[in-house]
C-alpha cells in the first residue's frame, strides 16, 4: 500500500501541516524520551544533591527544564509548529 500527501506550500494552512507531517518522527522521539528516559533523569539529579533545600517548585522547575532541553534536542520549534 501506498500513500502520496501533496500539499500546497503557496497555502499557509497547507504549509503548516506540511511541516508537522515532516516533525513527526522528531515530535514521537521527543515524546518518547520523556515519557521513558526524563522522570530516571530528574530522580538522579534530586538524589545526588541535598534535598533539604528543595521544594515541589524545584522538581517542576527540573522536570520542565529536562521537557524543554528534550524539545531543543530534537530540533523542535513549537512555535513553528501551532502559530
Amino acid at each position: 500500500m501506498k500513500a502520496k500527501l501533496i500539499y500546497n506550500l503557496n497555502n499557509p494552512d497547507d504549509r503548516m501541516a506540511h511541516l508537522r507531517a515532516i516533525k513527526s518522527l522528531d515530535m514521537a522521539s521527543a515524546l518518547f524520551e520523556i515519557t521513558t528516559n526524563l522522570k530516571k533523569r530528574i530522580e538522579n539529579r534530586f538524589e545526588n544533591i541535598d534535598n533539604t533545600n528543595n521544594d515541589v517548585f524545584d522538581g517542576i522547575d527540573a522536570a520542565f527544564e529536562e521537557i524543554y532541553n528534550v524539545i531543543k534536542d530534537n530540533d523542535i520549534d513549537i512555535d513553528e509548529l501551532i502559530n
